[in-house]
C-alpha cells in the first residue's frame, strides 16, 4: 500500500508542477523569452538553410523546437525559483 501512497504523491507534486508552468504570468513570461531568443537561435542554427532557401518540414520542425527551448527553459526556471522561495519561507508565512 505504501508504494501506491508514494505514487498517488508523485503524481500530485507533477500535478502541481504543471499549474504552476499553466501560471498565466510564467506563459507569458516563457512566450516573451521565446519570442526574442527563438529567432537569434534559428538565425545561428538555420541561418545557412533559410538563406539559401532550402527549406522543408525537417528545417520547419527544428524551427520550432528552437522557438520551444527558451520557453521551456524560460518555464521550469520560473517553477524552480517558486518552489526554491516556497522552500525557503517559514511555516505558516504563506
Amino acid at each position: 500500500m505504501e508504494g501506491g501512497i508514494l505514487i498517488a504523491k508523485r503524481g500530485a507534486r507533477f500535478f502541481g508542477l504543471c499549474a504552476l508552468a499553466c501560471r498565466r504570468s510564467i506563459a507569458l513570461r516563457g512566450l516573451k523569452f521565446s519570442l526574442v531568443v527563438g529567432p537569434i537561435l534559428t538565425a545561428i542554427n538555420q541561418g545557412d538553410v533559410i538563406l539559401s532557401g532550402q527549406l522543408d518540414a525537417r528545417v520547419y520542425l527544428k524551427i520550432g523546437v528552437t522557438f520551444l527551448v527558451p520557453y521551456a527553459v524560460s518555464v521550469f526556471s520560473s517553477v524552480a525559483a517558486i518552489l526554491s522561495d516556497e522552500a525557503a519561507a517559514p511555516e505558516g508565512s504563506g
